[in-house]
């Protein structure tokens, strides 16, 4: 098979490793089993073939110069009595070698229709689904591991497929002592990570960004050098790794990986068959995994969660969060639609996790729990509140299918002692809703709960404890759906267990965590709509002259964008700073086009948010703010060009990390913001750096590769910053010998 000139050997993938299935008991292959497909998808999946597949295969799929047959007797004794599913797995994962998967999910399924008919199946009425998950059962697990490990040389025809010499079988043994080393992370190891792994997203449950580990420090970081890097299929990125046990998990676009977090090796990888129409994921953004049990947790492109063997990256189960119905559609605007662009919170056994977005989708945004051992839904909880209960009225009396947005667009933190999770929530997504209209002059409450809110719920029922909604009424795309960070502080003299979150408009809140009740603001200087905060309610109060109207069109500062937004915060727990990463001089020509009632249930936002640069800015947008929350001071204030790209990360050592779209990662001094230690990617890095230890040695670890939404909207205040082509790396740092050459500043 070739793609862009790349040569696939799908015959041999097929004879060789990694078969994703045994014996199936329904559909097999080559033994009279009824596998289905069409001649209409048989003929899809020649030119398919003819297309990425021939030069290697041959135009008659037995007469290539640099791949086996893919038909005759050999190519169906090899495949006899195993699933279309395995079939399909296999190729989908390791085809093409240079982008697994990468043809998409139907023309793998229409090629694997035309191999079938070539080699003697009877066409069919029904398609072969565009997508099959692999068989799960523990003996479709066993023969996968000894097919991935079988220590005798395949064959196809008389062709060697797979040299398993004496190296290849040291490397699959060095291999399996690593995996099966992997011991299984309980709650316990939850609540108290070790310093040398990177459990979650933010390192722990409290969100804070913040290791232990102190191996790098202000005084090593200058001979930071690159340990090891991975190519990653391009996606929207966000991502963070997770670490455990020496090994690194990662996902990106349709790919979830296990590496030996060491050497940079692929110990496994899981490879999604998605619909065409997403592209292998390129614009999915995914912020994290969860790892529990022996089980690795991962959102999908298609808005479902997988479970995956810890240890052999086998698919354990597969739940869809997001519906087809609710999923992207061909030929749709994918905003109108959920997705899944956080991730999940493992507590107690159960995945916790939100949705974003849907502002076509009356009703808005949901928070499940799936069960972790199945998948089954044990729980969920509507970010937008319904008549009859708390908060129900506060839409302006609109019906719950006019009801948009609260979407959640992070992963949660929690509190293990008071069994509470926190998810933040985003703005609604029609101004017409929640203003007066024509049929209705006035309303009690338009307050739209439980958008820009904080939402506390029992981890175990979902069960909503209390809400505090930090910006009422949120028409101007102001969210405050980011990391809530559990922070215990001295209020009052008291230590007071907190959650501190900020939103766009880089005003951060303190409330109590227990029950909600509000603490303490802190206005970073970077907004112009909030005209004061309520000292005791921290009810934010607008400035009048901003009051949407029809036909007109202000300058708001910040843009939609944001003054802060998914790139995360970072907390020292040992100083009390908080490290904000900043897109400063950031603001928006906001205008707001009325609609009548029923375009208003159409769905779809009515306001336009024409992102701008501040009137007379200093032509710098990059700022990381450093606030003593025990004073609640801004003690050090660090400014430049590029925007920040990533979120930061902070640990003991006294040095905080942060990426820029410059492509620059950075290490700064954690009391002073003096830069360190520097060094150029391959991209901006969007996305969550995190660190770790193996044997000893410490490393850092950040993705790069740009493409997600903020990047795209920063874009136009620094135009002399070209993106490089389309490109993803993992890239892994750890301290070289002070002599060895110094890399680029």
């Amino acid at each position: 098979m070739k793609r862009s000139g790349w040569p696939v050997h799908l015959a041999c993938a097929a004879a060789a490793a990694c078969i994703l299935g045994g014996a199936a008991a329904a559909q097999t292959l080559f033994d009279g089993g009824n596998v289905g497909f069409t001649e209409l998808q048989a003929t899809r999946g020649q030119a398919a073939y003819m297309e990425s597949c021939a030069a290697c295969h041959g135009p008659n799929l037995d007469d290539g110069q640099f791949a086996p047959a893919v038909k005759g007797a050999p190519f169906r004794a090899n495949w006899r009595g195993r699933s279309p599913q395995a079939l399909r797995a296999l190729i989908t994962k390791r085809m093409p070698p240079a982008s697994p998967g990468s043809l998409g999910g139907r023309t793998y399924a229409d090629i694997e229709a035309f191999l079938l008919r070539e080699n003697g199946v009877k066409a069919g009425t029904l398609e072969l689904a565009a997508s099959s998950a692999p068989e799960t059962s523990a003996t479709a697990s066993k023969n996968a591991a000894v097919d991935e490990h079988d220590s005798v040389p395949r064959t196809v025809g008389g062709n060697l497929v797979d040299n398993q010499d004496a190296d290849y079988r040291a490397a699959i043994a060095a291999r399996q002592v690593l995996l099966n080393g992997l011991t299984p992370v309980s709650d316990a190891m939850l609540r108290d990570p070790a310093a040398a792994d990177w459990l979650m997203w933010r390192g722990t449950y409290a969100t804070l960004g913040y290791s232990r580990l102190d191996q790098i420090n202000i005084s090593t970081v200058r001979n930071l050098g690159v340990a090891w890097t991975l190519a990653l299929p391009p996606s929207a990125n966000e991502a963070a790794p997770l670490v455990h046990d020496g090994v690194l998990f990662i996902e990106g676009g349709n790919t979830v990986e296990a590496i030996n977090a060491a050497d940079g090796s692929i110990l496994w990888q899981y490879v999604r068959a998605l619909p065409d129409e997403l592209h292998n994921g390129r614009d999915a953004r995914m912020k994290g995994l969860a790892i529990y049990a022996d089980k690795l947790f991962a959102p999908t492109a298609d808005g479902h969660i997988v479970a995956l063997d810890v240890g052999t990256g086998e698919l354990r189960w597969d739940r869809a969060v997001v519906t087809s119905e609710q999923g992207v559609h061909p030929g749709q605007f994918a905003g109108a639609f959920f997705h899944i662009s956080g991730g999940p919170l493992l507590v107690h056994g159960k995945v916790s996790v939100g949705v974003s977005l849907g502002i076509d989708i009356g009703g808005g945004d949901f928070i499940v729990g799936l069960d972790a051992q199945t998948g089954e839904e044990r729980w969920r909880f509507n970010t937008i509140a319904r008549p009859g209960q708390p908060g129900g009225d506060s839409w302006n009396g609109a019906p719950v299918n006019e009801r948009y947005g609260a979407g959640v667009w992070s992963i949660g933190s929690y509190d293990p002692d008071l069994n509470l999770v926190y998810f933040g929530t985003g703005n609604t997504y029609d101004v017409g809703t929640l203003l007066a209209r024509r049929t209705r002059k006035s309303a009690p409450n338009n307050d739209a709960l439980y958008t820009d809110s904080t939402v506390a719920l029992d981890a175990d029922t979902g069960k909503l404890s209390w809400y505090y909604q930090h910006m009422n009424r949120d028409v101007w795309d102001l969210d405050w759906a980011f990391e809530q960070s559990l922070i215990t502080l001295p209020v009052n003299g008291k230590p007071t267990k907190l959650v501190v979150t900020g939103g766009k408009s880089a005003i951060f809140d303190a409330v109590d965590r227990v029950d909600g009740k509000y603490e303490f603001s802190k206005d970073l200087g970077l907004q112009n709509l909030v005209a004061s905060i309520d000292p005791k309610s921290g009810r934010k109060i607008i400035k009048p002259a901003f009051e949407p109207q029809a036909g007109r069109t202000d300058v708001i500062c910040p843009a939609a964008t944001g003054a802060r937004s998914w790139p995360a915060t970072a907390y020292d727990p040992a100083s009390g700073y908080l490290y904000v990463p900043l897109l400063d001089n950031n603001c928006m020509d906001y205008s707001w086009v009325e609609r009548d009632a029923d375009k208003i249930a159409a769905g779809g936002m009515d306001v336009r948010l024409g992102g701008r640069p501040k009137p007379d800015n200093d032509g710098k947008f990059g700022r990381i703010e450093a606030i003593d929350l025990k004073t609640n001071r801004v003690v050090w204030s660090e400014r430049q060009r590029a925007p920040i790209a990533s979120s930061l990360l902070a640990s003991r050592g006294g040095r905080v990390f942060g990426g820029a779209r410059d492509r620059r990662f950075r290490a700064y001094d954690a009391a002073t913001g003096k830069v360190l230690w520097q060094v150029v990617l391959n991209a901006s890095p969007s996305s969550s750096p995190a660190t770790y230890s193996v044997d000893g040695v410490q490393y850092v670890v950040v993705v790069a590769g740009g493409g997600g939404a903020f990047d795209a909207g920063s874009r136009s205040l620094t135009p002399e910053i070209i993106d490089p082509a389309a490109g993803t790396t993992l890239w892994v740092f750890k301290l070289l010998d002070p002599a060895a050459a110094a890399l680029p500043q």
